[in-house]
């Protein structure tokens, strides 16, 4: 089965205390292939036992009320502006020794149920009510006209009628296949729901299902969590496209002026502005279609794998000082590509499973064995960039240049300031997931995601303004003079020895020479 939201939000019951403990061991015995799309596909799904009931998982979605509402069915009408989930196609086969036992003139053999409930009412889904932690109906308590046997016990929502929703399908005499009926359920309250296939006759152990489910929105088949980011990824487009014009005019009008670095600022530039807009089309056509066409995400996640490596690659070579105090990174360079290649790989590889796997919960292992070596990766590029940091500035302070010992402060106090707004996020982040087991803050999710795409942005930002093309690029580029005149300041009055001569120079005359260089940066 194939359904939309990957993350932790496969959560059913939940009766006061050991009731989540009963929905989270019931997410957990679920077996399922996600792929984020509106259309559940079901194929030949078994199932589960769990207490005195057995189960399929449906899906679950956070959805907007309906904007415009019909009384009855949505078919053959327009679905603009409507909120709502359709079964499709939906048939449950049960086995054939099972169905050679019925009585072929009985009109009911078996009975499965589909629940729809919205994650608020999941205390009236069993028998919490009634001091039960059953979830089917049994004898003792059918005697008081609470239930009736052999069907999931639901109290109706007196501020929602009707809600939970129920919708049944009987077997029919010996058929060894039950066809659900086309309908449309009308969501009429924004909420998280949870659907459930279910039946509570042990008989039919054994029985399967196939079909679908499409879960729609108001304003197309974008998931509740996922609708906020489409506007967003436009807006960044705009935001990538306005300061790739910008630094664009600066690169023209200084062109002659460009180092090495300003190239790379452009294709992390150049990067971005792909990787939003790659993101905003295949959001529009997942809104649009309620499916995630492979071909357009497999895009989208390598132009967001190579932009994060290639922008982590920039800081580091920014901070080693690459074209401002050192011509070429030398022997380290081929560890500097290889660890880009490694996070590369990694990042892509986690990037695929989130947007294209089979990842079933936000905690899953599978999720958990990528996260780890992107994290230590992330970790290793943090400890070398600040390790770089601190001994180009130590260089810078030697040389006295205050020009680009100013910019590298700058510099260093922006990224400070990053990692420590992000390791806070961090923590904010594992604070909500933990805090919200039920996804009930649905609504919010997206914030999360949202905000690493804008921390990066503005720290590109703060290094176009830093680095930005200018009529004096000397003040932040590399110059040999700097490297003649940290070997002079060295020298203690000794003497150097240059083709096999010894030439003396006064500790005075170097001094001099030191001083006069540095009253011309200022000037410049």
């Amino acid at each position: 089965m194939r359904f939309i939201i990957g993350s932790n939000d496969c959560v059913f019951f939940s009766y006061k205390h050991y009731q989540i403990g009963i929905l989270i061991s019931l997410l957990s015995l679920s077996v399922i292939d996600v792929v984020k799309g509106s259309i559940h596909e079901y194929k030949n799904e078994g199932f589960i036992p769990r207490f005195n009931s057995f189960f399929v998982h449906g899906g679950s979605e956070g959805m907007y009320a309906s904007k415009v509402h019909n009384n009855g069915s949505t078919e053959d009408k327009p679905i603009n502006g409507k909120s709502f989930v359709r079964f499709e196609s939906i048939i449950f086969r049960r086995p054939k020794e099972v169905a050679a036992k019925q009585n072929e003139m009985q009109q009911s053999t078996g009975l499965v149920e589909a629940i729809l409930v919205e994650v608020k009412n999941r205390d009236k889904i069993g028998g919490s009510y009634l001091n039960s932690n059953a979830i089917c109906c049994t004898p003792e308590l059918a005697n008081d006209g609470s239930c009736k046997v052999g069907e999931v016990i639901i109290r109706q929502d007196p501020d929602n009628p009707g809600w939970p929703k129920r919708i049944q399908t009987p077997f029919e005499g010996k058929n060894e296949e039950a066809k659900m009926l086309l309908q449309t359920v009308e969501i009429n309250r924004t909420g998280m729901y949870y659907l459930y296939f279910m039946f509570c006759d042990p008989q039919l152990k054994g029985t399967t299902m196939s079909g679908r489910t499409v879960w729609r929105n108001p304003n197309g088949y974008l998931p509740g969590k996922m609708t906020p980011l489409m506007p967003f990824f436009g807006f960044m487009s705009l935001t990538y496209l306005i300061l790739g014009l910008l630094w664009f005019l600066r690169f023209v009008q200084h062109w002659k002026d460009i180092i090495q670095l300003h190239y790379h600022i452009t294709m992390v530039i150049g990067l971005g502005m792909c990787e939003m807009a790659l993101w905003y089309f295949e959001y529009a056509n997942f809104n649009a279609t309620g499916s995630r066409p492979i071909g357009i995400t497999l895009w989208a996640v390598t132009f967001s794998a190579f932009k994060k490596t290639f922008s982590r690659l920039l800081l580091l070579v920014v901070s080693m000082g690459f074209g401002v105090v050192r011509p070429t990174l030398g022997g380290v360079t081929l560890k500097v590509l290889l660890l880009g290649l490694i996070y590369f790989v990694a990042s892509e590889a986690l990037e695929l499973v989130e947007n294209l796997g089979n990842i079933n919960d936000f905690s899953g292992k599978a999720r958990v064995f990528l996260v780890l070596p992107v994290a230590l990766l992330d970790s290793c590029f943090i400890l070398w960039i600040f390790s770089s940091l601190s001994k180009t500035l130590e260089k810078l302070q030697t040389r006295r240049n205050m020009g680009k010992l100013e910019l590298y402060r700058k510099f260093t106090n922006a990224l400070a300031v990053s990692v420590l707004v992000s390791v806070a996020w961090i923590g904010y982040e594992l604070y909500f997931n933990a805090s919200d087991p039920l996804s009930e803050l649905w609504q919010r999710a997206w914030i999360i995601q949202a905000f690493w795409a804008v921390l990066a942005y503005v720290l590109l930002v703060v290094i176009c303004i830093l680095w930005a093309p200018s009529h004096n690029p000397t003040r932040y580029s590399y110059s040999e003079v700097e490297d003649i005149e940290e070997d002079g300041i060295s020298l203690t009055g000794g003497g150097v020895k240059v083709s096999g001569d010894l030439i003396e120079r006064k500790p005075a005359v170097i001094t001099d020479h030191v001083f006069e260089v540095l009253e011309e940066d200022k000037r410049e």
